[in-house]
């Protein structure tokens, strides 16, 4: 049963000493579910939140971002271009533990609303990399979480391991994951102080008159960590639109070493969401958790055409000729947009996919390459004549030169080459003209790889999406 303001009001006067309190309401922004919440309003004016537990996860959530705001010196506030919560005190609400804090004003805007351009999405890459480039002093000194590249990794294969053992993740999406932990490249990386699971609620703004909206406040401080800096922009798989926008403004900004992996891992820790959601039911005995993950997980097993990581090497025989043959689109397939929200796992991991293979998180598909043999054939009769005999003089040269001795004639061709790296963006010069970009619906492009399904299953699938993921709310609190 949820505790009435006027409840949560009065643990305020026991946690902050001296606090007078004249009037309360609800917590209507940053509310959370698996909270009980509520805004105190001070004698002097000064308007403060407060939230209490409802079990004991919820409890060790508070107990960690009272810490972690704690360790936010006055220093490394000085660091930041935005506002961070301000630790008042620490409290209990009956049996449960209780956190006060600064309330900080701001609007919030959903990941699939961020707009792309100029102000709300360079606003984000912006305050992320500030959040990035705190000194690893602040979270050492507090005795929180570290995590190096190593340790982020292993962590992520024994993820995987575990939802591969429940017998519910298709071979499709294991052999996916198994080989991008396996690419050494792609975790070559340097550790960053993370918020640990951003989102976009995470980040508050206030509208600039020229500069339009801009982020004045950061909160969900409770995981920070030094760790992998994917962490902070996994969530971006639910932002379309906006994702090169964030993703450009983050690496002009950030002083760090340039992180080629950064987005291909971001996007692996978004797809393994689904897969802790499936450990959850599995962990807590709830078949209906595990069925759901498994469906949403089987979703997005037919919605993928690329590889998060390049194959290992040619001639991988048939397995890579099935490989290529699934990227390759059906005609008249529908594919499942597997976007989904959620505001109660963890309240850190608030991380959907949208398979959009137009995007800098993975390679087309292979129908233009396709397309344009099919309509080079009628232009091949008069040039064949020209070509044998260009080869014949092509062959002669390799063969005086020996180099056709070492060839395997026996060697499957490697079809990797046929998609572009995962590092290659759209040139941002161009991003003036909105006309000539492709619109980033969620949906799978014909012309980029994919056959985009019909608006009505594109809408049920973002409605089952959402639904499952609001379930969070209700077993975390249960």
């Amino acid at each position: 049963m949820a505790r009435s303001p006027f409840t949560l009001a009065a643990a305020v006067t026991a946690a902050v000493p001296g606090a007078d309190v004249v009037g309360v309401r609800a917590l209507s922004s940053d509310g959370d579910a698996r909270f009980d919440s509520a805004v105190a309003t001070l004698a002097d004016g000064t308007e403060v939140a407060i939230r209490a537990s409802n079990d004991d996860e919820t409890a060790s959530e508070l107990a960690r971002e009272s810490l972690a705001l704690r360790a936010l010196t006055p220093g490394a506030r000085s660091m930041l271009r935005f506002d961070a919560p301000e630790h008042l005190g620490d409290g209990r609400v009956g049996d449960a533990r209780a956190l006060v804090t600064t309330l900080l004003p701001g609007f919030q805007i959903d990941a699939a609303d961020v707009p792309p351009g100029p102000g709300a999405a360079v606003a984000i890459g912006k305050a992320i990399a500030g959040v990035h480039a705190l000194p690893a002093s602040v979270v050492r000194g507090a005795g929180l979480a570290e995590r190096t590249p190593t340790d982020a990794r292993d962590d992520v294969r024994v993820l995987i391991d575990r939802a591969a053992a429940t017998g519910r993740v298709s071979a499709r999406l294991t052999v996916r994951w198994r080989e991008a932990v396996d690419a050494d490249d792609l975790w070559r990386f340097e550790s960053a102080v993370t918020l640990g699971g951003a989102h976009a609620e995470s980040f508050l703004f206030a509208d600039d008159d020229e500069r339009g909206p801009r982020v004045t406040g950061v909160l969900g401080w409770h995981a920070l960590a030094i760790g992998d800096p994917a962490v902070d922009l996994a969530w971006l798989t639910m932002a379309a639109d906006a994702r090169d926008d964030v993703l450009d403004a983050y690496a002009s900004a950030t002083l760090r070493a340039p992180d080629a992996g950064l987005g291909i891992r971001a996007r692996l820790l978004a797809e393994l969401e689904l897969a802790r959601w499936l450990l959850h039911g599995h962990d807590t005995h709830r078949p209906d958790v595990v069925d759901d993950a498994a469906q949403l997980l089987d979703a997005l097993a037919d919605g993928i055409h690329d590889d998060l990581a390049p194959r290992a090497s040619a001639g991988a025989g048939v397995d890579e000729a099935m490989s290529a043959l699934d990227r390759v689109p059906a005609t008249g397939a529908t594919r499942v947009d597997t976007s989904m929200q959620t505001d109660a796992y963890d309240a850190s991991a608030f991380v959907g996919i949208t398979m959009d293979d137009t995007s800098a998180f993975g390679p087309r598909g292979l129908s233009s390459e396709r397309d344009s043999a099919a309509a080079g054939d009628e232009h091949r009769d008069s040039a064949d004549a020209a070509t044998d005999d260009a080869a014949d003089r092509d062959a002669q040269d390799l063969t005086a030169t020996g180099a056709l001795e070492d060839l395997d004639p026996n060697a499957t061709e490697d079809l990797s080459d046929l998609r572009p790296s995962a590092e290659v963006r759209d040139d941002r010069d161009s991003r003036g003209d909105e006309d000539d970009r492709p619109a980033r619906s969620g949906t799978l492009l014909p012309s980029e790889g994919g056959i985009a399904g019909s608006e009505a299953d594109v809408a049920d699938a973002h409605r089952a999406a959402r639904a499952a993921f609001q379930r969070w709310t209700s077993a975390s609190s249960e």
